[in-house]
């Protein structure tokens, strides 16, 4: 048994009464059928309130989401124990006595998962959502095509699977830019249609929205590679081995645009969120303006420069998301591309300025800017961190973060749906360097977005980690970087990294 203090995240109330309940076996308080669905009780979606007395648990929740995150607070109050796969306790269970009423501050609470840059099997995928439900996370963002992969099967396009899901090798580590050498380790995976929707009926069951992205109309070119009449030059290219921005961006014919309407269709088909992204960020336009053709094509689509296909890619797939009754999510870059579609998504990553642009024009926003919130940058300045990459960002560093920018007009703040943290993959090239990476860090995210706004006490909030969470991190098989550094084989000494200064 552990107190209502060891809770994370922290619950909006919590009442301590002396005493504790005896459970027999967490099954009997972990099954969500035995919280009462009461919306007039509990007024707030995804909410619950338990009530723990000596005669047993009174559970209530607003919606079947709240039901779940009730059974989660019970794990964690039962102890590391209930975390494991098997039951290894010995002796009875015990749960404090007292009241907690609680629910989520955001309704998006997200985390993206980084597949294409290193494919994650299957396996691992429904693994980190169970890690995701554990923590009260809401939102799977999955980074499914980029320059170095693609990572879903179509109908009628075999070459994706074929030449798009791998490459040739991979730089290790973070190499000068333009190096053409690489380990000569073929990577590469792809999910087919069943493994996708086995995925999202997994996070269904935990009611996690799993949101995909495919890439447009820049970070393409394992597309191009399978599909090379999809780039502008018609040349064949190879499915990067590097790290970076690629070139490579798709030509704007009409047929491009069919193509990615195909392959939207049977990602709608799979995927049942409301939101879908089409990335939108980083798009150079080099390949656009040194060509006679896209020219010509500019000049057709009555716009004013190549720059202006940006876009126009993204307006022409957004609409037929809305077509299907869906909403696009882009990368704050479509901020600065042009009007956006309406119902449009932004992303801020880049920093908050865009986030606070977006929201006070009247468009929804989810905050994730790489300055505070991307996992996949080194966790201290020590020269032992492996693959030292982006900024320093420690535990306390995410816990502190704000996702309402002082700067956001009040009457705007309904407009931030939520945050999410990043997890790119470049530097992960199997789980366990996710684990590394993600938590506890991922932790004091979830907290964040959970917890009520207020002032935060980042010794008590990290004793209580180290004290409390990181056994149960330890209990679900998490290989997390311990506080005080690195162990000897979560190193990777040698392997050049990118650090970045703080700004």
């Amino acid at each position: 048994m552990t107190g209502f203090e060891t809770l994370l995240p922290q619950p909006v109330s919590a009442r301590r009464d002396p005493g504790v309940l005896v459970v027999d076996h967490p099954a009997a308080v972990l099954d969500t059928s035995t919280v009462a669905l009461d919306p007039v009780a509990v007024p707030l979606p995804g909410g619950y309130r338990l009530s723990i007395t000596s005669t047993g648990v009174d559970a209530v929740a607003h919606d079947a989401a709240g039901a779940f995150h009730a059974t989660q607070t019970l794990r964690q109050l039962l102890g590391p124990d209930a975390f494991r796969a098997a039951d290894i306790h010995r002796g009875t269970w015990e749960l404090p006595l007292g009241e907690i009423t609680d629910h989520p501050r955001f309704g998006w609470r997200g985390v993206l998962l980084d597949v294409a840059r290193h494919f994650m099997p299957k396996a691992g995928v429904l693994r980190f959502l169970d890690l995701m439900a554990a923590h009260k996370l809401n939102v799977l963002h999955l980074h499914l095509t980029d320059d170095q992969g693609w990572r879903v099967e179509v109908p009628g396009y075999p070459r994706l699977t074929e030449v798009a899901a791998w490459r040739a090798g991979t730089w290790v580590g973070r190499q000068p830019d333009g190096d053409p050498t690489h380990d000569n380790r073929p990577h590469g995976g792809f999910y087919t249609t069943a493994d996708l929707r086995e995925i999202v009926a997994y996070a269904a069951a935990r009611h996690i929205t799993v949101v995909p992205e495919v890439d447009v109309p820049g970070h393409s070119q394992a597309v191009i590679a399978a599909y090379p009449e999809l780039g502008v030059t018609g040349e064949q290219v190879e499915v990067w081995h590097g790290w970076g921005v690629s070139e490579h961006v798709l030509n704007p014919a009409e047929s491009t645009v069919d193509f990615f309407r195909a392959v939207l269709d049977h990602v709608m088909a799979i995927f049942d969120s409301p939101v879908i992204c089409l990335g939108g960020d980083e798009v150079p336009t080099t390949q656009w303006h040194a060509s006679t053709a896209v020219k010509a094509r500019v000049a057709e689509l009555g716009l004013d420069s190549p720059d202006d296909l940006h876009a126009w890619f993204i307006r022409a797939l957004a609409g037929h998301l809305a077509a299907n009754g869906r909403r696009v999510l882009g990368w704050d870059e479509i901020l600065d591309a042009g009007d956006l579609p309406e119902g449009a998504v932004v992303a801020s990553w880049r920093g908050e300025a865009a986030g606070v642009r977006a929201a006070v024009s009247g468009h929804d926003v989810v905050m994730c800017p790489e300055q505070r919130v991307y996992l996949d940058h080194r966790q201290s300045d020590d020269p032992d961190e492996p693959i030292p990459v982006g900024f320093v960002r420690t535990l306390a560093d995410v816990r502190a973060y704000e996702p309402i920018p002082a700067e956001l007009p009040e009457q705007a703040h309904h407009r931030v749906l939520g945050a999410q943290a990043q997890l790119w993959a470049e530097y992960f090239d199997n789980g366990r360097r996710v684990d590394y990476a993600a938590f506890p860090r991922l932790a004091a995210f979830a907290e964040v977005v959970w917890s009520p706004r207020g002032p935060v006490d980042l010794d008590e909030f990290v004793d209580r980690v180290a004290t409390h969470h990181l056994p149960r991190l330890d209990a679900l098989g998490v290989e997390y970087r311990p506080l005080a550094g690195p162990l000897p084989w979560q190193r990777r000494p040698g392997v050049p990294g990118r650090p970045r200064a703080d700004r």
